[in-house]
């Protein structure tokens, strides 16, 4: 089966798609990519997706006009990535959406205690301009049984990374920074995995307020500066980092309101001196997570590779200052290009992958990552 998985992440830069043959099931699913591409969103879309996400109060009208169109600009992408791979048919399509709001912790609402998730991405329209079949909205069932609704990609990084005899960490780095830890000889249960907390996103947001640019290419801006020590680690107290797993973050904690904060508190500084700052509190705090939630007592890891993905992978300062975080745990680095998953493409294939398990009528959450109580089949299915 040939499935297209389309990603929008946190950073709400645009549309990745891969083209993916599946086959198999569960654990024992095996994949082809048959290519990938990335569209920007338009700059007016990608501005008023950014309003809707950080605002307090938006008008129903907004989001649902948003949803729509949203809808009808994933399957253009999805035709984009079919032209380019020279593709005449594809037999699903796995759609994430874009996540404007994510509260996977219950809270106190109307006399009830609920947790909420709401990805735009209207898979009917979809499914009516491409003539296929669409999977969408895989975050409320795992919600529905108990779990917060992410990490998801979990899933994926068991069916290609899991190893008999070399325990993997798998870090993705997107706008939130996630991590998946396989040990060795691992069973799909035996998976820890939570959100580490902001990869891109602060980074992302003091290039556009700094400098009015998206981001920082290549890791430039922050190789040139230097890291301020008491911002740094004045953030790094922030409770999301001291919270036990599993949970997830999105901008909700690490948004546009948390990088002005962050801003304010580097004070007058160069201002590629709170680039590399904001650099540093992914690395440092991807080092505590690791530190505190996954390696053992010993300060040594039972792992042994560290493999990276996602658009941070490209940041070679963000990657010079990992290595400098995973080096004393006896980590090796290694990109996730090397066990053929291309970085940019990761998350577009894991949601190929789900759908595809989806469209079988198998579960495709992991409990042990997510805190669901029971495995769910994932997403709402949208005939063509």
């Amino acid at each position: 089966m040939i499935v297209a998985g389309v990603m929008s992440g946190t950073s709400a830069d645009g549309i990745d798609v891969a083209l993916v043959h599946v086959t198999g099931r569960d654990e024992k699913i095996k994949f082809e990519l048959i290519g990938h591409s990335h569209s920007a969103y338009p700059a007016e879309v990608r501005k008023n997706l950014l309003v809707l996400m950080n605002a307090p109060a938006a008008r129903v009208a907004d989001i649902s006009r948003m949803d729509f169109l949203l809808g009808e600009l994933y399957a253009d992408a999805v035709k984009s990535a079919m032209r380019k791979a020279r593709l005449d048919k594809i037999d699903l399509v796995g759609c994430h959406g874009q996540t404007i709001y994510h509260q996977g912790e219950r809270e106190k609402f109307l006399g009830e205690r609920v947790s909420c998730t709401w990805q735009l991405g209207e898979g009917a329209v979809i499914a009516a301009k491409l003539g296929t079949n669409v999977v969408s909205d895989f975050r409320p069932a795992d919600m529905a049984a108990g779990g917060k609704g992410a990490p998801l990609v979990p899933f994926l990084d068991y069916v290609v990374y899991r190893n008999k005899k070399r325990g993997r960490i798998l870090q993705n780095l997107g706008g939130i920074g996630n991590l998946t830890a396989i040990p060795a000889g691992a069973a799909l249960d035996d998976l820890l995995a939570f959100d580490t907390g902001p990869a891109n996103m602060v980074v992302d947001a003091c290039m556009e307020k700094l400098y009015g640019l998206r981001f920082d290419r290549d890791g430039r801006i922050a190789a040139s500066g230097k890291v301020l020590k008491a911002p740094l680690a004045k953030t790094l107290r922030h409770p999301y980092f001291k919270r036990r797993p599993p949970k997830t973050a999105g901008r909700e904690e690490f948004g546009r309101e948390f990088g002005s904060e962050f801003i304010r508190a580097c004070g007058k500084a160069q201002k590629q001196d709170i680039v590399a700052t904001a650099t540093a509190l992914t690395a440092k705090s991807i080092g505590a997570a690791l530190r505190q939630f996954v390696v053992t007592s010993s300060g040594r890891s039972e792992y042994r590779d560290y493999v990276v993905a996602g658009g941070g992978a490209k940041n070679r300062a963000l990657v010079g200052m990992l290595r400098d975080e995973i080096g004393p745990l006896g980590l090796r680095m290694v990109s996730s290009e090397s066990f053929g998953v291309p970085t940019q493409a990761k998350e577009a294939i894991a949601f190929a992958v789900l759908a595809y398990q989806t469209w079988h009528r198998r579960p495709a959450n992991v409990p042990s990552a997510t805190g669901a109580i029971r495995p769910a089949i994932l997403g709402k299915i949208s005939y063509a």
